[in-house]
């Protein structure tokens, strides 16, 4: 047993020493922050961003530490999937979500029409993201991208996100003073990164702003927007939780991929092929309950197998509006959260 103790500690010590070299394999920038913030402003000046917003937005900028401390450190994801659905789908999540799918049911209504998106799952992802709008992060978003675009980790990534929120501000869609978000530079009560707001953000109201920061309507419109590009269908739900026959193992062997697709690879591994669900069910695939799966009468209605737990957890049948769940946030614990907590709000 002591032997054991102190190979665990070896391990620590090898450990936190290979963390440390990680860390130490990030060279400084070269420039110093002064130097570089004019090379910026000089490329942003070329890009059409006006003196006057270069002078507001960037007044006072300089790299926080924090930031990069967050940076270096974000965790190996180690909640189970039990552990995750527990704290993102909980009672006190779902309540609130009920209140507040009620206190703005007539523009969520609207919205959903018109955006062919239904409403609940538009809820969902706004719980999800940043608990119904009440979490949006506190760290100004020209700051914090600023501080991740000199670091060297991962430069031309961040200064492309920061050019952009430059143009966002000079747009006029937001007051620099107001343009807050998370230490990484997600924005808004949907946190969409600059990048993401050009493509996706929507003026639902027509004020010639798209205001992801506080506007109900351009907030649902632009995470509805999201869902639709990435091929919703409002005629569809997400999936479902099935039972599977006792041999599991065997199932599995006669389903699994051969090739991942390469988007969204992270989560789409852990997929099977996609099936119909007549093939499903011939498996000895049953619904939750037992009973038969629906026959919805699509050829290209097609369903793949996720089981996030493991063989002896839940598994679920995922249709392709989870796959533009997944174009959100490329985790299946994310997605599952999302559909299983819009289920709660229908």
């Amino acid at each position: 047993m002591r032997y054991t103790v102190l190979l665990m500690g070896l391990i620590g010590i090898l450990l936190n020493i290979g963390a440390a070299q990680a860390k130490d394999s990030i060279p400084a920038n070269p420039l110093s922050f002064k130097q570089w913030l004019e090379e910026l402003k000089r490329e942003a000046r070329e890009q059409g961003i006006s003196e006057n917003t270069l002078a507001v937005a960037l007044d006072g900028v300089q790299p926080v530490p924090k930031i990069i401390e967050l940076d270096r450190r974000q965790p190996e994801f180690t909640q189970t999937f039990a552990e995750y659905i527990g704290r993102r789908v909980s009672p006190a999540r779902i309540e609130l979500g009920r209140k507040k799918m009620a206190e703005h049911q007539e523009v969520l209504t609207k919205v959903g029409r018109d955006m062919g998106v239904q409403p609940r799952f538009i809820a969902a992802i706004w719980g999800m993201e940043t608990n119904y709008g009440r979490y949006t992060g506190g760290y100004y978003v020209i700051e914090a991208l600023a501080t991740l675009a000199y670091d060297m980790r991962r430069p031309a990534f961040f200064r492309r996100e920061l050019l952009r929120a430059l143009e966002i501000l000079d747009q006029g869609h937001i007051d620099p003073k107001n343009m807050k978000g998370s230490w990484a530079g997600a924005m808004g009560q949907g946190q969409f990164m600059p990048s993401s707001f050009f493509t996706f953000a929507y003026d639902y109201n027509r004020d010639g702003r798209k205001d992801i920061w506080v506007d109900q309507a351009d907030v649902f419109a632009s995470i509805a927007n999201y869902l639709k590009k990435h091929g919703w269908r409002e005629d569809r739900t997400w999936g479902r939780e099935v039972r599977l026959p006792e041999n599991v193992e065997e199932l599995w062997e006669k389903v699994k991929q051969t090739e991942p697709p390469r988007s969204c690879r992270r989560a789409l591994k852990h997929h099977s092929r996609q099936l119909s669900l007549k093939e499903w069910s011939e498996l000895g695939v049953k619904t939750i309950y037992g009973s038969d799966l629906p026959d919805v009468g699509d050829r290209d209605f097609k369903a793949s197998l996720v089981m996030p737990a493991g063989k002896d957890g839940p598994a679920y049948l995922t249709y392709r509006n989870f796959r533009a769940i997944l174009s959100y946030n490329c985790s299946n614990y994310y997605a599952l959260g999302v559909s299983l907590l819009s289920d709660q709000l229908k």
